[in-house]
């Protein structure tokens, strides 16, 4: 029997507010250390270990989820994946038009193919942006096999029609390579480096990115998290394990706070390894409350009509 996330069903009905599913699939990154094409696999077998209620006190069998399990991933057709994925969103939208995709990966190249199909099917380009956690700019135009990789996963969002400087933010920066930070440069891409929380505190760190998308209008987010933007410390089961990330209280407050500021159309949880982590798997519990705990946040929202 295949585990689902909390137990959750697999059926989206009328009341469902949320839909899980994994995309098993690391071709594109740029090592062959980590195997994060088991992680979603792991991260929904962990859950059944793990408590019922979130911090705040939630009760999670309440929360309006459903999983439907991984899009079918053909290893080496890149073109064919996206397809596929593109075509599996396609149809969580025909069931239910306004459902909130949560992606798990999988490398970060995974979430190209989400961001670009749920930017396509949001009706006010102009209020949508991109908030993605990372510890790297992932800003290459191409990488390796080419331009699609997890490495180049930034600027392939930024090149999407809807997409431009005013409404992509990467947070969590302290591995940047010389040529990406020089395309960003040139772009004049937005980001904040992890050191910042410590040098101007938490508050004011927030505020920034808050004041960034909503300076520009920006009302609607689709969050992309990839799991070294928080430290190796806390997660070591990740193919760049680089030190100086966000601690999981820090993260905690960050996605919180901009959980009630905007609405939040999507997310994703990237390059968690399983095969790289503790054996009392730390990085994919914390994956699993990230993601529990994010959905919990949006529901309050919603539920508080804030």
């Amino acid at each position: 029997m295949i585990d689902t996330f909390f137990d959750f069903g697999e059926v989206i009905d009328k009341d469902s507010k949320f839909v899980i599913f994994g995309i098993p699939w690391d071709y594109l990154t740029s090592i062959k250390l980590p195997n994060s094409a088991i992680a979603p696999e792991r991260i929904r077998s962990v859950t059944k270990d793990l408590a019922l209620t979130t911090e705040m006190g939630i009760h999670i069998p309440k929360l309006k989820v459903v999983d439907l399990g991984d899009v079918s991933i053909q290893t080496k057709e890149v073109n064919r994946n996206i397809e596929l994925i593109s075509d599996f969103i396609k149809t969580i939208y025909k069931q239910k038009e306004d459902i909130i995709p949560i992606m798990i990966g999988g490398d970060h190249f995974c979430s190209y193919p989400v961001i670009k199909e749920i930017g396509e099917h949001f009706e006010k380009k102009e209020e949508f942006g991109v908030l993605i956690f990372d510890a790297h700019l992932d800003f290459y135009e191409e990488w390796d096999r080419g331009v699609y990789s997890h490495a180049t996963i930034a600027h392939r969002t930024f090149d999407l029609d809807y997409m431009n400087k005013n409404n992509l933010m990467i947070v969590g920066t302290r591995d940047i390579d010389i040529p990406e930070l020089k395309i960003a440069t040139e772009e004049n891409i937005s980001y904040l480096n992890a050191y910042e929380v410590y040098e101007m505190g938490i508050e004011k760190y927030i505020n920034k990115i808050e004041k960034f998308y909503a300076s520009h209008g920006i009302k609607s987010l689709y969050i992309s998290i990839d799991i070294d933007a928080l430290d190796p410390s806390i997660a070591p089961g990740t193919g760049f394990a680089i030190p100086g990330g966000f601690s999981y209280r820090e993260f905690w407050i960050i996605l919180k706070r901009i959980a009630e500021k905007f609405d939040i159309i999507g997310f994703d949880l990237v390059e968690v390894a399983p095969n790289l982590d503790l054996s009392n798997h730390v990085t994919v519990n914390l994956a699993s409350k990230i993601i529990i705990e994010l959905i919990a946040f949006i529901s309050n929202k919603n539920l508080n009509g804030i």
